[in-house]
């Protein structure tokens, strides 16, 4: 079992990039707004939201560990600034790493230009609805990456299987490519 994490920034191209890699390997996607989604338009953004949100994931993470799958892809805004972003992270790698899964960090930094083009993009706005108000999405992206970090600091991560990779020049099948080759998937 392999459990492939993805962070990055808003619009970064994590889900596009997750994307592709379904298509060159055996695993399976789950993106972070899948949850989200679900619960959004009963809820808003609200704390409800958030709540089921997680129990979802949760739910799911148990599920899919103890499976006898390949592997599944996840992404994932971590804000390095948040503690709760960092026990999210060390929960669900434990949950993985306790039924036997190898665990592999990606982390995709893009410039902030590139950043937006992207969040316009009409796969991204398929695939989440909560970002179709451009708008609302674009002051949001900006707000963000003010208000917290969203890339690792150089050595901040220590996991033997990270790779980051600035994909800001780079289509999203270049970089699948990149993380199957690393990582031997």
């Amino acid at each position: 079992m392999k459990f492939i994490l993805i962070f990055g920034p808003q619009a970064v191209g994590k889900m596009t990039v997750r994307h592709e890699l379904t298509k060159i390997t055996e695993l399976k996607l789950f993106h972070n707004h899948m949850s989200i989604e679900l619960f959004h338009p009963f809820f808003g953004f609200g704390s409800e939201t958030w709540r089921l949100s997680s129990i979802v994931r949760r739910e799911l993470f148990e599920s899919f560990a103890s499976s006898n799958q390949y592997g599944l892809i996840f992404t994932y805004l971590w804000g390095f600034d948040l503690q709760k972003d960092w026990e999210f992270v060390k929960q669900t790698c434990n949950l993985f790493e306790s039924k036997g899964a190898e665990i592999y960090f990606v982390e995709l930094e893009s410039d902030i230009e590139e950043r937006l083009k992207r969040n316009k993009t009409a796969f991204r706005l398929d695939q989440k609805p909560t970002k179709r108000n451009i708008e609302y999405s674009e002051m949001d992206l900006i707000k963000t990456m003010e208000e917290h970090r969203l890339n690792s600091k150089e050595g901040e991560i220590t996991r033997e299987n990270y790779l980051r990779i600035n994909n800001t020049n780079l289509s999203a099948d270049e970089v699948a490519r990149l993380i199957k080759d690393e990582f031997n998937l």
